[in-house]
């Protein structure tokens, strides 16, 4: 069956310069099918940024984002100028301001090789007056906003587990890079993508003005700060016998579930309790909750829970999670040599691929595939000269909540027609309120699309659904394994229908094994794989503080569109369509890799980076005012000689006692023009007006029809020269353009869709 498998990216060539965590791009290709080279330039890229742990002198986190891939020390300039005549995308990460960037001089190879697709990564972006800041993980957290959202109030901000901000600014990278390219097939034009990792991160870790879930739906954004009650509110954590678990008692059927499961008490039998503000304003309810768990073990929680369609998940460690049968069950690590005697679990991708691994473990030798050199079927398609990369594509979206909102939006954005497909008997959960009312989560997630209003459940539904899928690209799911396959819109049944479709489905733990069909949250899903274990203050293990986080839904998301795209490409190889799957779980093991590895060679270590020493200075230090932070990381010791040039010190008291003088902001610029990585921890509505993101055009304010205030949303994804902003399209109302797409799309005139909707098949409820 192995040999059957096509990889996507087959044929496609990247030559990729970059050094340190945002290796991980050229990762993500490779397991896609790329022919991925590693090169080495002399005065261009620097062999000493490499990503730790170390282990026996090795970089894990370096050599697990490079393993496979050729390494090639470039001679001279022919040579290097040779190679980019045969390449199709070139990544680089040469510092703003350095004689590396003047060296390789992107501007230059632009008009050089005019078919090129460049991605060019810096910390900041390089057409802004930050250009010359520098980026860690502290920092890139507190400049996106998440940090201000993590940890208990009364102590400092809680830096999450992992080095999330790079695994998911690589991943949006990927995306834009993807389908630049794609279009590049189609045009023969290349482009030049100055992408930020702030805007990266900000984007696709906890977006504060992205789509969000329901449970933090309505919070103005000004009141999103630390609320660690209002945290385990939502997703309460509960002691039992043998550890803890997590539940989810949102919605009233879940609440209905944990009433009878509890015995049906009596004190709570109101029908009041329906409202999940009467819950949340309860303590007496959670306190008889943890009650009834305390003399029950995880295991027997998460199965009674499932059973009565409470979520539940256990609070397992990661190694625990490790050697859950689960993820035996599915494959996903591979013991790789990662050096001379250095052989390490390692995950075998993160997207399946018509049911198999994309993995450059799995694949075919690259080298040997043929270069693709244009978009044959996509030629045909009309553009409307708006600039966009996706003009042309049609995409079903039946996508629901985070996941399916974000995976939508990003084709949207780039210039696919979407069109979302959803009914009111099963209401997307982002939907909150009145079928005719818009809130802000849903507005931002699912601009840029229609809406029709089909009655899934009927036979003719799903017919005219077809009849949608027939002429349209790609379709994106991200239902429970099975609903796909009731409702007909499976892989298996959709290619019948129409071979050059894309399907993508992305669930909590993937199409099958023991926890395929379990029900998932995201904050579910970071406590079985170990992440909520981990995401805890050192001298306090049972600070879970990750609840309000809506991660990795965004990254998901990501991953999802770039393997959508990806099988797109070779749709224009091939003429046949494909599918993925994508396990939210999974993405986020992916991210732990590093650490996983460093355990497995029993030498530890933190994820993606060696420890810091217990004098380092690196944290978070007060600022002037009540709960003002600040995120300062001196890597080496040009860092600590800067630091102690603008402090008089480098110590933690001394630079302690400078922080508290000063705002936030104050110190974060002195520091930086320093030389020095600082980022003041910025909370959600402070963004929009911090000068950065406005040069960046990361925002945009938008007043909605149907919603009661103006809504602040992002703006720009993507900066390149043949790219143009978002179009302005507003998110839908349920079934608003449900009379437009069905005399467009499924050619029916105005009274057959007048009598579908008479009997339900067709649904555009009315707008008081």
């Amino acid at each position: 069956m192995a040999d059957s498998y096509d990889p996507p990216l087959s044929g496609t060539r990247i030559l990729d310069l970059t050094s340190g965590p945002m290796t991980a791009v050229g990762r993500l290709f490779a397991d896609l099918g790329a022919h991925v080279t590693a090169l080495h330039v002399p005065g261009i890229t620097a062999d000493d940024d490499v990503v730790g742990p170390h282990v026996d002198e090795v970089p894990i986190q370096t050599a697990i984002n490079r393993h496979g891939m050729p390494v090639v020390d470039v001679e001279g300039p022919a040579e290097f100028e040779g190679l980019l005549a045969g390449a199709d995308i070139l990544i680089e990460n040469t510092r703003p301001g350095s004689a590396a960037e003047t060296a390789l001089s992107v501007r230059r190879l632009r008009e050089r090789y005019p078919a090129l697709v460049i991605l060019s990564i810096s910390d900041f972006g390089r057409d802004n007056d930050y250009r010359g800041w520098q980026g860690t993980t502290p920092v890139f957290h507190a400049l996106s906003s998440e940090l201000s959202r993590s940890g208990i109030p009364g102590r400092e901000p809680l830096i999450p587990p992992a080095e999330l901000p790079y695994h998911v600014a690589a991943a949006q990278a990927a995306v834009m890079t993807a389908a630049v390219y794609l279009d590049r097939l189609r045009t023969g034009e290349g482009d030049l993508i100055d992408f930020s990792v702030l805007d990266g991160a900000m984007q696709t870790l906890d977006p504060p003005f992205g789509s969000a879930g329901s449970a933090s739906a309505g919070v103005a954004v000004s009141a999103q700060q630390r609320d660690f009650n209002a945290e385990q509110q939502r997703y309460p954590i509960i002691a039992c016998k043998d550890g803890h678990v997590r539940m989810c008692v949102l919605a009233k059927r879940q609440w209905h579930g944990m009433f009878k499961w509890m015995g049906s008490p009596e004190e709570f039998a109101d029908p009041s309790y329906d409202k999940l503000g009467k819950r949340f304003r309860s303590p007496e309810l959670l306190a008889t909750i943890e009650r009834f768990c305390a003399d029950k073990t995880r295991a027997e929680l998460e199965a009674q829970g499932q059973a009565h369609g409470v979520p539940t998940a256990a609070v397992l460690t990661l190694s625990e999670a490790l050697n859950a049968e689960h993820f035996t069950a599915r494959g996903f690590f591979r013991d790789v040599g990662l050096a001379a005697g250095v052989v390490a679990p390692v995950p075998v991708g993160v997207t399946e691929i018509d049911g198999h691994r994309a993995s450059a473990l799995n694949a075919p030798n690259p080298a040997q595939a043929d270069r693709p050199t244009e978009a044959p079927l996509l030629k045909t398609r009309d553009r409307r000269g708006e600039g966009l990369p996706l003009e042309g594509i049609r995409v079903l979206d039946l996508g629901v909540i985070v996941v399916g909102a974000d995976t939508g939006r990003l084709f949207g954005d780039l210039g696919a027609d979407v069109v979302k497909i959803e009914h009111s008997a099963h209401p997307d959960g982002l939907r909150i309120g009145k079928p005719t009312s818009m809130t802000q989560p849903f507005a931002a997630g699912h601009r840029n699309k229609r809406s029709i209003g089909i009655d899934m459940r009927t036979a003719e539904g799903r017919e005219y659904a077809h009849r949608l899928v027939k002429i349209s690209d790609v379709v994106l799911t991200n239902y429970k394994p099975g609903v796909a396959e009731a409702l007909g819109m499976d892989y298996a049944t959709l290619k019948e229908i129409n071979p050059g479709i894309v399907v993508v489905d992305s669930s909590a733990y993937g199409p099958n094994g023991p926890w395929a069909k379990r029900l998932g949250y995201g904050p579910l899903v970071r406590a079985a794989v170990g992440f909520t274990n981990l995401w805890t203050y050192p001298d306090d293990p049972d600070t879970f503080c990750d609840t309000v986080t809506v991660y990795p839904d965004h990254v998901a998301a990501r991953i999802g569109a770039l393997s959508a795209i990806a099988l797109l490409l070779r749709r224009e190889r091939t003429g046949a369509g494909g599918s993925a799957s994508i396990s939210q779980a999974e993405v986020m093991l992916s991210h732990l890799a590093a650490d996983i590895a460093a355990d497995a060679l029993q030498r530890g270590g933190r994820a993606g980076a060696d420890a810091p020493a217990d004098d380092a200075i690196w944290g978070l230090f007060p600022a002037a005012g009540e709960d003002n932070w600040i995120a300062i990381t001196a890597r080496d010791e040009a860092d600590r000689e800067a630091l102690c040039t603008v402090v008089g010190a480098a110590d933690l008291e001394a630079v302690r006692a400078w922080t508290a003088q000063r705002s936030k902001t104050e110190a974060m610029e002195i520091l930086q023009n320093a030389g020095v990585p600082a980022g003041a921890v910025m909370h959600a509505n402070e963004l929009p007006g911090w000068r950065y993101y406005e040069q960046r055009r990361a925002f945009r304010e938008e007043l909605h029809p149907h919603g009661d205030v103006p809504f602040m949303m992002e703006n720009v994804q993507i900066h390149c020269d043949h790219v143009a902003d978002p179009p302005l399209g507003q998110a839908p109302l349920l079934g608003e353009q449900t009379a437009e797409i069905a005399a467009e799309l499924l050619g029916l005139d105005a009274a057959e869709i007048e009598e579908l909707h008479e009997r339900g098949v067709l649904e555009t409820p009315p707008v008081s």
